[in-house]
């Protein structure tokens, strides 16, 4: 009996002591490794999510961005219409302009024409020449009467 004391007290202290502590240190690690498993879990969770409010906000600001883009874009044609429309009214009123002008000068032509005309056939009727002052000066008083 003695024998199996010893035996169950030499078991206890040498074997079983070490091996209690062996199998407590790979509990201890494993649940140290769970929990870090969990740990690792929940931060790729927060990650994703962290991910996923990053991309949606990218995605607002994208559209924000293309709108402004369209904004600027309609803009830009508006003003380029604006200065098409007001370089078309100035090319319009140098034309009227310059019609106004022709039409003058036309009217004057004519007048010196029917002044001449005028002249010549009161030539014919007094059947004599009038010498060549007279002449300038009688067409020049019948334009401005004209």
């Amino acid at each position: 009996m003695i024998a199996f004391i010893l035996l169950i007290w030499f078991v206890n202290k040498l074997l079983w002591g070490p091996v209690t502590n062996l199998l407590n240190d790979r509990q201890k690690r494993i649940s140290e490794g769970l929990s870090a498993a969990e740990k690792g879990k929940k931060d790729l969770e927060l990650a994703e999510k962290r991910a996923k409010e990053i991309l949606l906000e990218a995605k607002h600001q994208c559209a924000e961005i293309i709108n402004l883009a369209k904004k600027q874009a309609t803009e830009m044609v508006e003003e380029a219409k604006g200065s098409a429309r007001e370089v078309a009214e100035q090319i319009k009123a140098a034309g009227k302009a310059e019609i106004v002008q022709e039409v003058n000068r036309a009217r004057e032509k004519l007048r010196k024409e029917i002044a001449a005309i005028a002249m010549l056939g009161a030539t014919k009727v007094l059947r004599k020449e009038i010498d060549a002052k007279t002449h300038n000066q009688l067409l020049d008083d019948m334009a401005r009467q004209i």
